[in-house]
C-alpha cells in the first residue's frame, strides 16, 4: 500500500544518530540490564530481538526518556540525553514512539490523536500537519472516526502516524505488529518499513521473531538476559552465530553430543571440521534443511518414523543407527518417503555448526 502513498509529510530534520554506552539497569535486585553498549547510524534500522523478558524494551524506554538508566549514558546526534548528570525528558529528545499495544487515546478522535505531539504548534498547523501525516498512511478518511472504530492494522497506521508527525529523528516501536494477524502482519510490516525507508528516519524495532528480526532489519542486536549477544546483519548471525544460543534462536537444530579431536568431530553421521575448537567434548548442530534424503544413495542408512506435511515443507522424523535421538528433517516435497521406510542420509556441511560445550 505504501507505495501507492503520495510523499507529502515534511522529512525528518535528519536522521538521528543514536548511541547507548555501558548502560546497566536495575529494579531492587533485579538487574534487567548490564552494561550494554550499542549504535544505531542515521537512517539505520535496527532490531533489538530476544524472548521476553531479555531486556530489550527496557533498553527501548531508556532511548525514549521514559526511565532513567542506572548506569552508562545516552546521546542523541552527540548530545547527552540520560546519563550521571543529565536528563532529557521523552518530548525533548525528538524521538518517536510506538507501542505494542498502539496506546491510542480512546476518547480522542483519529485526528486529534495525531495531533496529540503536535501541541507545540498553533492549533491549524498542528491539524494541517496531521491531516498530512493521515494521509501518508491512507487514513485522512477516518480523522473525525474514535480508536475503537478500526481494526488492528489501522490503529497501528495511526499509532505510526501519530510517530511521525513531529518528524522525529528516531522512531523506536515495541513489538508494532504482534498483535496482528498473521497476513495483515506481514502487509503492514512492509507498509511501515517502506514507509521508514522513505522518510530516512533511524529505527529501533523490538521483536521476539526471529523471521521478523530478518525481514526488517539492517543490523540485528541480539539480547539475552539484559546483554547483547550478538550484532550483525541477518546473515551473521544466522550463518555465523557466535554461541549456540544464538543459533538455536534463528533455527531448529538436531543437536549431537560429540568429541572434537585434532580439529575434527567425527559422528554417526559423519566427520565434520572444527577448527576452532580444542578437543574435548562438543556439540555438532545440524539445520533440519541440512539432511538430504534418498532412497538409493547418501552417506548413512537411516529409516523413517513419521512424516508430516506442512505445507511448503514435510517435516520427518528419522532413525539413524548408533544415534541416540532422532533426527528431524525439513523437505520441500516429501510425498515420495512414508514411515518404516529405509532411506540413504547425507549432510549439507554448509548448515552445520559445531560449539564447545555449554557452560
Amino acid at each position: 500500500m505504501v507505495d501507492a502513498f503520495m510523499p507529502i509529510l515534511p522529512r525528518a530534520r535528519c536522521a538521528g544518530f543514536l548511541v547507548i554506552e555501558n548502560v546497566s539497569q536495575t529494579y531492587g535486585a533485579v538487574d534487567a540490564l548490564q552494561d550494554v553498549s550499542l549504535t544505531v547510524a542515521p537512517g539505520e534500522i535496527l532490531c533489538l530481538l530476544g524472548a521476553s523478558g531479555c531486556g530489550k524494551t527496557t533498553l527501548l524506554r531508556l532511548a525514549a526518556g521514559v526511565e532513567a538508566p542506572t548506569k552508562g549514558r545516552i546521546l542523541l546526534d552527540g548530545v547527552e540525553v540520560a546519563g550521571p548528570h543529565s536528563f532529557v525528558p521523552p518530548e525533548k529528545r525528538g524521538v518517536g514512539l510506538v507501542f505494542q499495544d498502539y496506546a491510542l487515546f480512546p476518547h480522542m478522535s483519529v485526528l486529534e490523536n495525531v495531533m496529540f505531539g503536535l501541541r507545540h504548534l498553533p492549533q491549524a498547523q498542528a491539524r494541517d500537519m496531521a491531516m498530512r501525516g493521515l494521509k501518508r498512511v491512507d487514513l485522512d478518511h477516518y480523522a473525525d472516526s474514535y480508536p475503537q472504530m478500526l481494526s488492528g492494522g489501522e490503529q497501528q497506521r495511526v499509532a505510526l502516524a501519530r510517530a511521525l508527525a513531529p518528524r522525529p529523528s528516531v522512531i523506536l516501536m515495541d513489538e508494532p505488529f504482534s498483535n496482528l494477524d498473521q497476513r495483515l502482519r506481514e502487509s503492514i510490516r512492509e507498509e511501515t518499513i517502506n514507509l521508514l525507508r522513505e522518510e530516512g528516519i533511524s529505527a529501533v524495532v523490538v521483536t521476539h521473531d526471529p523471521e521478523e528480526a530478518m525481514h526488517i532489519a539492517d543490523r540485528i542486536a541480539l539480547m539475552r538476559k539484559g546483554h547483547i549477544v550478538q550484532t550483525g546483519m541477518a546473515e551473521d548471525l544466522y550463518f555465523r552465530p557466535e554461541s549456540l544460543f544464538a543459533a538455536r534462536f534463528f533455527c531448529d537444530l538436531n543437536e549431537i553430543d560429540a568429541v572434537a579431536k585434532d580439529g575434527q568431530v567425527a559422528t554417526p553421521l559423519g566427520t565434520f571440521a572444527a577448527p576452532d575448537l580444542a578437543d574435548g567434548p562438543c556439540i555438532v548442530c545440524i539445520r533440519p534443511q541440512a539432511l538430504l534424503l534418498d532412497t538409493e544413495r547418501g552417506g548413512v542408512s537411516a529409516s523413517i518414523i513419521a512424516r508430516r506435511f506442512l505445507g511448503r515443507v514435510d517435516r520427518l522424523r528419522l532413525e539413524v543407527p548408533g544415534l541416540e535421538q532422532e533426527l528431524h528433517a525439513r523437505l520441500r516435497d516429501a510425498r515420495a518417503f512414508h514411515p518404516g521406510q529405509g532411506v540413504r542420509l547425507a549432510i549439507d556441511e554448509r548448515d552445520v555448526l559445531v560449539f564447545g560445550p555449554v557452560a
